[in-house]
């Protein structure tokens, strides 16, 4: 495995890739890796010849109250973990290596932002956008790979991808999850042990209005309300949100006649956890989601 830690040195290997008529897959992360973020790496051998992976805690997509400074870091851990599942090449830019300066045009996200986690942090999806498009750009990705975890990201950078004509193909990989259900994050070392066995619910929850979906309920605000309900009941967290919305054009609907995603987040002490599930109009997982 290869460690890259500036711009330069990464467009001069993957300009000799691309004259070599190598594919190129793409795992972008903000690191302390989990088995979500190995799933995608593991995933991207059955598509592209050389592995790219890149560790930024990028800046432009934390608010001024939100976990910048305390998201977990831990590069020599990173990189065995990377080794591991076969990295080529990982990419470990600093902030000042990535925003050398004062950005002249400034990205903007118009669509599938306001609702769920968009919502509550403004700008966060135009940060995402703006470090995407330049690690696009970089690594010449004909693939890249992302967890449907956080499926609103994945809306977004479809539309990203579309909108810019980018020539890569976005491969959506189902959620990792813990034995008992919860969704692997690297903010779930903030749970404390009374937390962590409550936030195992959150995947009930969405399992609860899934099941209405398929016994044949086609009222979104019904379910929104049993999801509700689970949750006020089963956890002492705060919820954040619980929405049902088409997907991926994340849109409010009055009834369930197409595929959609039922999201929550709930604030814990520490930790903000969100988990989705994403289903036809009859409650069943599709095989292609984007």
């Amino acid at each position: 495995m290869k460690i890259v830690r500036t711009v330069n040195e990464l467009i001069a290997i993957t300009d000799r890739l691309k004259q070599d008529h190598k594919t190129i897959g793409f795992v972008p992360t903000m690191g302390y890796l989990h088995e979500g973020h190995t799933t995608l790496m593991d995933k991207s051998k059955n598509y592209a010849d050389v592995l790219i992976a890149s560790i930024f805690v990028n800046p432009l997509q934390f608010g001024p109250d939100e976990d910048f400074e305390r998201y977990p870091r831990n590069e020599e851990r990173d990189q065995k973990i990377a080794e591991q599942h076969n990295v080529d090449i990982l990419f470990l830019p600093t902030v000042e290596g990535m925003y050398p300066q004062d950005a002249t045009i400034k990205l903007h996200v118009k669509r599938r932002t306001d609702v769920l986690c968009g919502k509550s942090r403004p700008g966060h999806f135009d940060g995402v956008a703006t470090v995407l498009t330049k690690l696009f750009h970089l690594t010449k990705a004909d693939f890249v790979f992302l967890g449907l975890k956080d499926a609103q990201q994945v809306a977004v950078v479809k539309g990203l991808i579309d909108d810019l004509n980018f020539p890569i193909k976005l491969i959506a990989v189902p959620t990792v999850r813990e034995a008992d259900g919860l969704a692997k994050s690297s903010r779930n070392v903030y749970l404390s042990e009374r937390e962590r066995k409550e936030a195992t619910h959150l995947h009930q929850a969405l399992r609860t209005g899934q099941q209405l979906i398929i016994d044949g309920e086609k009222n979104p605000v019904m379910i929104i309300e049993e999801v509700k309900k689970y949750l006020d009941r089963e956890t002492n967290g705060k919820i954040d949100y619980v929405d049902l919305l088409s997907f991926p054009s994340l849109k409010q609907i009055d009834i369930i006649d197409q595929q959609i995603i039922i999201a929550v987040a709930v604030q814990f002490t520490k930790a903000r956890l969100i988990d989705n599930l994403i289903i036809s109009e009859t409650g069943t997982v599709p095989k292609a989601i984007v």
